[in-house]
């Protein structure tokens, strides 16, 4: 099937995942096309972060299908590594190699998966740590780095596998108030680019001001959805009333 970019990028069917007898997404489905920034908000354990596995196929599913660029994600004959190159994903965890400088951790995955050139995944490395404005910290070890930096780090590492879509587990949920927003304008510039972002967020004003389209989850299901401008101010179900309530 070949995907073209009138058709959704990523495109989850009625997606169903279970651990053991805990049903955690219960029939999910939602379409994002290329270019979009979406953002996925709910309570804790309402299966944001399990959706957005699911896509990049660190989480199996076990039902409904999940599709990127045309291509299901769920085949048993799949390359999950092919998969990967185009899905890049940043988690709350940073995820660095700590004996590996800035500039070492961005430039492992082209040296080692895709076996490019070094000298060019060298001067491209340097331009992504410039790109997320961290130029001066290319020999810098993870350790010597503050937590939105190392954030950066990890955003640039993704980067560097070239990917079309970028996915997003609460990147700064483990992040001082003050190294926030340096990572959310990274993501900002990112989206402005036209990169396709998928983020699992509790940063509102971020959502307000970034998403294309925002869903709300609650109890594995999402219970309601739209662009910014409609749905923080006239969200119609009472799950998502309350828990705007409690947030805004």
């Amino acid at each position: 099937m070949t995907w073209t970019s009138d058709q959704p990028i990523i495109s989850l069917k009625e997606v169903h995942k279970s651990f053991g007898d805990l049903e955690v997404l219960k029939g999910v489905s939602l379409d994002v096309m290329k270019g979009e920034v979406i953002c996925i908000i709910g309570p804790s354990g309402s299966g944001k972060s399990t959706l957005i596995r699911c896509i990049n196929a660190l989480n199996d599913i076990q039902g409904g299908s999940i599709t990127v660029e045309g291509q299901e994600v769920h085949d048993p004959d799949l390359d999950k590594l092919e998969l990967r190159k185009k899905v890049g994903m940043v988690f709350q965890q940073y995820n660095l190699f700590p004996h590996k400088t800035a500039l070492e951790n961005v430039m492992m995955a082209p040296l080692k998966v895709l076996r490019q050139n070094k000298a060019e995944v060298e001067a491209r490395a340097r331009a992504l740590l410039k790109k997320v404005r961290l130029e001066g910290k290319e020999g810098s070890y993870p350790g010597e780095l503050s937590g939105g930096q190392q954030q950066r780090v990890a955003i640039a590492r993704s980067l560097a596998m070239n990917p079309d879509v970028m996915l997003f587990d609460e990147v700064t949920a483990a992040l001082d108030p003050e190294t926030v927003k340096e990572v959310l304008v990274t993501i900002k510039d990112l989206a402005a680019e036209g990169m396709t972002c998928i983020l699992v967020t509790h940063e509102m004003g971020f959502a307000r001001e970034v998403a294309d389209h925002i869903y709300f989850t609650d109890r594995g299901v999402i219970v309601e959805h739209g662009p910014p401008a409609t749905f923080f101010s006239e969200a119609s179900d009472p799950r998502t009333q309350e828990f705007l309530s409690q947030i805004l």
